[in-house]
């Protein structure tokens, strides 16, 4: 293959297809390369939380981030589904995360003043206000917080829709074509190889989640591995969730007409995708704690996807010292949440090379400065 583009997006899940989107939008010659169906890997396995809220002291440089993407999801949505016809499944119900301990009080003083130390809505619930937002919980809820501005969506839909959303703005989406490694010239990145050839552009962007690292000339950049994660997709006949509910022990994400999505294991299992009886097990027994009455419910269907991970488990953002060569990967958790916000700082740079918010902390740089640091030690 031999073609030319103005850019170019190795990576066909949701954040490479809303990269070529933007980039197409601003009337730029897109193809966009995957190595093998778009759409198919994490985006297609992802639970589809949209939630900026950090699940740690090290995710918060990501709030900032997180906050804006989550402010444009309903317009982005919408977006999407009117150029595909598409619908994404998207609900703006909010999430809450719920206690069974004595010392609840502790706890949600604790989060209350995490969340709202970084500007994010939240709201202390009794045992009683816990019960009357979602009666299917057990009796032994004690507590909880309630995030009010946090939704979900299928996440296999919308990467579905914003793929044939860029289609139909020009993007040429080429399945089962790898990018074997970056087509560099000098300092600058003039495209990409493939298995028969090359494609040339302007702007490369790498967006291959977790398997960026196995394109030829960025491993320094995009030192990117597999988290897996094991899901169970259960349909009830009895129970209804209107919230996603987060435990110590799972998530629960609602579909609609009685399908829960329950979730997830942390695994570092290399590129297997594998599920477990183990696995299985652990997210039962925690959608099991948090709804004793979803015991009578059908597995309608289990998988495992695998997250991008990074060392720092942030993601990696922006340009590098390669002219032309731009990179949005490592996303880990966060990709859903984090697609609108990505491919609008990846087009605001292609267009002008500045951008809106602050990115420098997830500079891919960060990694090829340490790994210059310990070979000189």
């Amino acid at each position: 293959m031999s073609k030319t583009y103005d850019a170019v997006v190795a990576g066909g899940g949701l954040i490479g297809a809303s990269i070529a989107l933007e980039l197409a939008e601003q009337g730029l010659r897109v193809g966009l390369f995957d190595a093998k169906e778009p759409g198919n890997e994490a985006s297609w396995a992802g639970a589809g939380m949209v939630s900026p809220s950090p699940e740690g002291q090290g995710m918060i440089p990501l709030v900032p981030l997180s906050k804006a993407s989550a402010a444009m999801y309903p317009k982005f949505v919408a977006h999407v589904e009117g150029l595909s016809g598409m619908e994404a499944g998207y609900r703006q119900d909010g999430a809450m995360e719920v206690f069974f301990e004595e010392n609840v009080q502790e706890e949600v003083s604790t989060l209350m003043a995490v969340y709202h130390g970084v500007g994010l809505r939240a709201e202390a619930l009794s045992r009683e206000s816990v019960k009357e937002l979602e009666p299917a919980l057990t009796e032994r809820v004690r507590g909880g917080v309630l995030r009010p501005d946090e939704s979900s969506l299928d996440s296999r839909e919308l990467t579905r829709a914003t793929l044939k959303a860029a289609e139909r703005k020009g993007v040429e989406i080429h399945a089962n074509t790898a990018a074997k490694g970056i087509w560099k010239a000098g300092k600058r990145c003039k495209g990409l190889t493939l298995a028969d050839g090359k494609v040339e552009a302007k702007w490369t962007v790498v967006a291959a989640g977790c398997f960026s690292a196995e394109i030829g000339g960025v491993e320094a950049y995009a030192p990117v591995s597999p988290t897996k994660g094991q899901i169970v997709l259960l349909q009830s006949e009895t129970v209804n969730i209107e919230h996603v509910i987060w435990t110590e022990h799972a998530y629960l994400v609602p579909r609609g007409e009685g399908r829960i999505l329950a979730g997830s294991t942390m695994e570092r299992m290399g590129f297997d995708r594998t599920m477990t009886m183990a696995g299985v097990k652990k997210i039962i027994d925690g959608a099991l704690e948090a709804i004793p009455a979803l015991e009578t419910a059908k597995i309608e269907e289990m998988w495992a996807g695998l997250r991008p991970d990074s060392p720092d488990h942030l993601p990696i953002l922006g340009p590098v010292d390669i002219e032309g060569l731009l990179f949005a990967t490592g996303h880990f958790r966060s990709g859903i949440l984090l697609a609108p916000i990505t491919a609008q700082l990846i087009g605001e740079w292609v267009k002008n090379e500045r951008v809106s918010l602050d990115w420098e902390r997830f500079s891919p740089m960060r990694f090829l400065e340490a790994g210059k640091t310990q070979s000189a030690r």
